[in-house]
């Protein structure tokens, strides 16, 4: 039988030292029977991203002319992947380190299931609390274990963020949302339901994502065993971010009026307006109404 083949897709955007730092970590990983290939998508950076990724011989390289967004620049790699025929693709943001064992254990799970998720960590000093852990937690606090959907706010729910890992999260599960800073997808998927939906650029294109793979009858599931480390939103310049802040309140009306009960449509409608005096979130709105999906400059 011919080994099942992994393409690991990291997608870069003036992030190049984590990018490096990512795939050193990549590089360790044990690739037991499966044959792995790492491809690096370079989304447009003017910081010397280019030069230096297009050189590191053991990836292959995928260039964008401009910033396509995490949605535009993953398909980019998707793409290149499904034409190399990948059996699996895993989505994988650059702001992490993953554990040696990552891609062997969700390969393994995916024999049940046709999108793995694996457990996510804080990477040390990123945790959103900062002084709310002892340093012998550092490491061990979750970003993500797993994931659903609040249909009533329309955002994506980590199980159990904040709390430090002893082991209550230890079941192999099937869960509603995978997040797009890790998940490992089955060739399948996408040849019967497509790519990213790029409209939204940046932020809920993974809850897009899912939605649509459940619908199409595929399965979603948490395995506890494989895990990384994630430097939570340092390639959106932080937490609260007003690059966050934006894509989040316009991709919120996305989804919402793509997805969610007409009376949630509104209610999400009416809480947008009522912050409107926030100019940030007023452009969001207008842009929405207006069907303006895409990059938007920040100063």
């Amino acid at each position: 039988m011919d080994q099942l083949k992994i393409a690991i897709v990291v997608l870069n955007y003036k992030g190049l030292g984590e990018t490096l730092e990512c795939l050193e970590s990549l590089r360790r990983c044990a690739k037991g029977n499966y044959n792995v290939e790492i491809i690096v998508v370079e989304n447009g950076s003017d910081d010397g991203s280019v030069e230096a990724l297009s050189k590191i011989k053991d990836t292959h390289f995928v260039a964008n002319n401009k910033n396509l967004g995490f949605s535009g620049g993953m398909n980019s790699g998707i793409r290149y992947a499904l034409k190399r025929n990948a059996d699996y693709i895993i989505i994988l943001n650059n702001d992490t380190i993953v554990d040696k064992n990552l891609v062997v254990t969700l390969a393994k799970s995916a024999q049940s299931a046709d999108i793995v998720a694996p457990k996510i960590y804080f990477a040390p000093g990123f945790e959103f609390h900062k002084d709310r852990y002892k340093k012998q937690d550092l490491g061990k606090v979750i970003w993500y274990a797993g994931g659903s959907i609040d249909w009533k706010n329309i955002l994506g729910i980590h199980t159990g963020v904040d709390e430090i890992d002893k082991g209550q999260f230890a079941k192999y599960k099937e869960i509603d949302f995978a997040t797009g800073a890790c998940m490992l997808i089955k060739k399948e998927v996408f040849e019967k339901i497509g790519l990213l939906d790029e409209k939204y650029f940046l932020y809920l294109e993974d809850m897009d994502f899912c939605v649509r793979v459940k619908k199409a009858g595929f399965k979603i599931k948490f395995c506890p065993g494989a895990i990384l480390w994630h430097k939570n939103a340092v390639s959106a310049g932080g937490s609260g971010s007003k690059l966050q802040d934006y894509y989040i309140t316009r991709n919120r009306l996305l989804f919402a009026f793509k997805y969610a009960k007409p009376r949630t449509k509104i209610a999400v409608l009416k809480q947008i307006i009522l912050q409107s005096g926030d100019p940030l979130k007023r452009k969001a709105l207008i842009d929405f109404l207006t069907f303006k999906f895409g990059a938007k400059q920040f100063t």
